[in-house]
């Protein structure tokens, strides 16, 4: 049997992972996972961590749930794959019904239509090119984006351009759209004031601007990649209002906060607002298969429709040669079942206030800074010590059998959204033993 060491030889020789420092990479001894089950990894030697970041914020139920496994097998034995372009199939179709269903209902238009992609990066490309065409059909073309300090929306170049954290984006500069960064609602540097000076910024940059500008694009209610950065609803009633009246389009970037992340199905039920698009991905599937997609308002696909007497093309040239693929939407057709049929998301907004009581003698730690949370996103902020204070404390978590993944000093929290009390209160532990090992 080949072990962790050999393994880990084997993949630093060939693979080159994202968001790696491969000249750390075997020295840090990088988890080698063979299989799963439930909130559990496996590694090659039979070591188990509980999954505590949900394999990148994306597992819903848990690893190999029997119901989407057999969703996908069924699937498997019908149709592998079959092009959304001229063709289309009845898994796609159904989960684009079932979307609708289930989009944000409040202040703002409904969500009627669905275009999907393969992960969060191209589910937020689409819908820029969306807005920016939007506008070039609708009057004139407006080349700009309103984007908030520390925001990630993934790393093609379109979601480079509408991020706010240099670590990810400073050296793509020179290839970037042209976007307005303002004030972020969650900045804990800017203090109590933070969301009435984001509001403020936006609102003298529409009154200035707003003819240029094609879109407004958000995380709602927490910046996740910024160290979970919460903030309050009234910027993103704001935001939908000033998007409304200069006439741009509002996108909530929901790929990380949807499908029960915030302890509702999405983010923004907690503002009671709806933007003209929607970009979702991650837990679609329950983490099983690459799928994402962007939730459109009807009066921004009429803008896509041929009329009589047009000049040039109305159609959206923007698609994927997996658009759609049915094994994916299988996947997440039985993800959705389960999450209704268990009240998965009722289940998360009390696993995230279970998980909040739990944190309050960390919160307490001399040298944590603060935790953040919403839901079940939370970031532990501890006291910098060395340069990668963060990643000691998760490996430290990890020799306790738990699997974290820090972003700087800020520990990420956000296991799957159906954890039992057995293995949050093992969460919580490992993660107090490992801050006091790591800062005492």
């Amino acid at each position: 049997m080949t072990n962790s060491a050999d393994w880990t030889a084997r993949d630093d020789a060939a693979v080159w992972h994202p968001f790696t420092q491969h000249a750390n990479w075997v020295d840090d001894r990088p988890t080698v996972v063979e299989r799963a089950e439930g909130p559990w990894l496996i590694d090659v030697d039979g070591r188990r961590y509980l999954d505590g970041v949900s394999s990148l914020w994306t597992t819903t139920l848990g690893h190999c749930h029997p119901d989407v496994n057999a969703a996908v097998t069924e699937q498997l034995a019908k149709l592998d794959h079959s092009t959304f372009l001229g063709t289309t199939h009845t898994p796609g179709i159904e989960l684009a019904e079932r979307l609708i269903a289930l989009a944000p209902r409040g202040d703002g238009p409904d969500l009627t239509k669905v275009f999907y992609a393969g992960d969060g990066s191209s589910a937020v490309e689409a819908a820029l090119k969306i807005a920016y065409q939007y506008s070039a059909q609708t009057g004139h073309p407006r080349p700009k984006f309103v984007r908030l300090e520390y925001a990630y929306h993934g790393d093609t170049l379109g979601a480079v351009s509408v991020g706010g954290h240099s670590l990810f984006h400073e050296t793509y500069k020179p290839l970037l759209l042209e976007t307005i960064g303002i004030a972020s609602p969650g900045d804990r540097a800017l203090g109590p004031e933070r969301n009435a000076r984001a509001i403020a910024e936006l609102q003298s940059v529409m009154r200035s601007e707003g003819d240029q500008v094609c879109a407004i694009i958000v995380e709602p209610m927490i910046q996740g990649a910024a160290g979970m950065f919460d903030y309050d609803a009234a910027f993103l009633r704001a935001a939908r209002e000033l998007a409304h009246t200069s006439g741009a389009l509002l996108i909530f970037d929901e790929v990380a906060t949807g499908f029960g992340r915030t302890g509702k199905m999405w983010a923004a039920e907690h503002a009671g607002v709806v933007p003209d698009l929607l970009t979702c991905g991650k837990g679609i599937t329950a983490g099983y298969l690459p799928l994402s997609a962007v939730l459109a308002a009807e009066h921004v696909y009429e803008a896509f429709l041929a009329r009589p007497g047009d000049t040039g093309p109305r159609t959206f040239f923007h698609g994927h040669t997996y658009t759609g693929n049915p094994l994916c939407c299988a996947a997440a057709l039985a993800n959705l079942r389960v999450m209704e049929e268990l009240d998965v998301v009722g289940q998360a907004a009390r696993l995230g206030e279970r998980l909040g009581k739990l944190l309050e003698p960390i919160a307490a730690h001399e040298h944590v800074k603060e935790v953040r949370r919403l839901g079940t996103m939370i970031g532990v902020e501890v006291e910098p010590r060395t340069a990668r204070t963060g990643f000691d404390v998760c490996q430290a978590a990890r020799e306790r059998g738990v699997w974290l993944r820090p972003l700087g000093d800020t520990v990420i929290v956000m296991p799957p959204l159906t954890l039992g009390e057995t293995e949050t209160d093992l969460l919580v532990d490992a993660l107090a033993e490992a801050v006091d090992e790591v800062l005492v």
